[in-house]
């Protein structure tokens, strides 16, 4: 049986996703791809998971993938079977907070892969770029769509045109990353975030990312109307009940996502 590709921990309402490819930049492949996308049905699937993690093993988050290397030329049925198991799509579609914990170069597909989280955290050697241009190709996994809406068109532009790699204080400065941390530092970081996170009621912390993710693609009317919409149904929830109780008996509440 091959080796997984992709490691899943989880425990105290926290799932931690691995890249396990480091040998070769946690590049992804349709094994990669393909077990990612499972990875991410499952947590879906598990109302014990509040809260998600996606990391890489080794000094690199992720160097891109087997479709993207320049000169590989592939028959168009692979490219087009690749194309089935985006990362970026899989992780996306998870309904929970997600942070990344990039700890090293995310590029191409491993950027895209970022993009797709809700939080990204950074280690001080990390490098981001959008390099597809190189190969005579464009990004195929939401590069041209996700970056723009979190660091603006203009520097989007600029990054997409012309393939440029750019360090991890740029990355900051642009809000490609809300924090560049030491490398020693970088999980801890990350794990108390994840666990703030998770001390609150799960079934808000879904709809807050539903809320601001769709939209961005509303008009204002719109999205104050899904945000009212989401706030109503929160007073259905036994969680809603129990921040009451929790509240009023003045001790922690004990949010059960439902």
């Amino acid at each position: 049986m091959p080796e997984s590709l992709v490691l899943l921990q989880t425990g105290n309402h926290i799932a931690r996703i691995t890249l396990n490819r480091p040998n070769q930049k946690n590049e992804i492949n349709l094994q990669m791809g393909q077990e990612l996308d499972e990875i991410c049905r499952r947590i879906n699937q598990d109302n014990d998971i509040y809260v998600v993690i996606i990391t890489g093993v080794g000094e690199v988050f992720c160097g891109g993938s087997e479709r993207q290397k320049p000169g590989k030329n592939q028959p168009r049925s692979e490219v087009e079977t690749a194309l089935k198991y985006n990362a970026a799509a899989s992780v996306a579609s998870i309904e929970k907070p997600v942070i990344a914990a990039i700890n090293g170069d995310a590029v191409g597909d491993g950027l895209e892969l970022a993009l797709a989280c809700d939080v990204r955290m950074a280690a001080q050697h990390a490098r981001f770029g959008l390099p597809e241009i190189e190969a005579g190709l464009i990004p195929a996994d939401g590069g041209t769509q996700r970056l723009p809406r979190i660091i603006g068109r203009g520097k989007a532009l600029e990054m997409v045109l012309t393939g440029e790699i750019i360090g991890a204080a740029e990355a900051l400065e642009n809000g490609l990353v809300t924090k560049v941390l030491p490398p020693e530092s970088l999980t801890a970081e990350v794990e108390a975030l994840a666990k703030a996170m998770a001390a609150k009621a799960p079934v808000s912390l879904r709809y807050i990312k539903e809320a601001i993710n769709k939209g961005l693609d509303m008009t204002m009317e719109q999205g104050l109307r899904l945000e009212a919409d989401l706030y109503f149904l929160l007073h259905t929830t036994g969680d809603r009940t129990e921040g009451i109780k929790a509240f009023q008996q003045k001790r922690p509440p004990e949010f059960k996502g439902r």
